[in-house]
């Protein structure tokens, strides 16, 4: 199954939804132009993972990757929509240390709007 990738805005933050599979090839490498063609005019990035089935440590390198691009450029890229295993993925790498994870949309949005990023 193919990476599908839906952008949108609400309350100043750009949401980007995912659904299918995170792997190594096409689709880590669709995933990070996306955002980094986003984060060159949107500061605030909320990328909405409930639709993902699949992430490979292709996948994570990327996350990582863009994040510490976004890092480094004054942007900001949270998480939401993280299934179980997803978070069971994060726990293990440690890079649920690294970013900031949301139960829900209106959560991160909130955590934005209050950090002001």
């Amino acid at each position: 199954m193919t990476l599908k990738i839906e952008a949108r805005t609400a309350d100043g933050v750009t949401i980007v939804s995912c659904s299918g599979r995170i792997v190594f090839g096409e689709e880590a490498t669709a995933l990070r132009d996306t955002l980094k063609k986003l984060l060159g005019s949107t500061k605030r990035v909320l990328l909405n993972l409930s639709g993902v089935t699949y992430i490979d440590s292709g996948g994570l390198g990327t996350l990582v990757g863009v994040y510490s691009s976004a890092r480094s450029a004054g942007a900001d890229i949270k998480l939401t929509g993280l299934g179980q295993r997803l978070r069971d993925v994060l726990q293990i790498t440690k890079l649920a240390t690294v970013f900031e994870v949301y139960d829900n949309e209106q959560q991160a949005i909130a955590a934005f709007n209050r950090g002001g990023a």
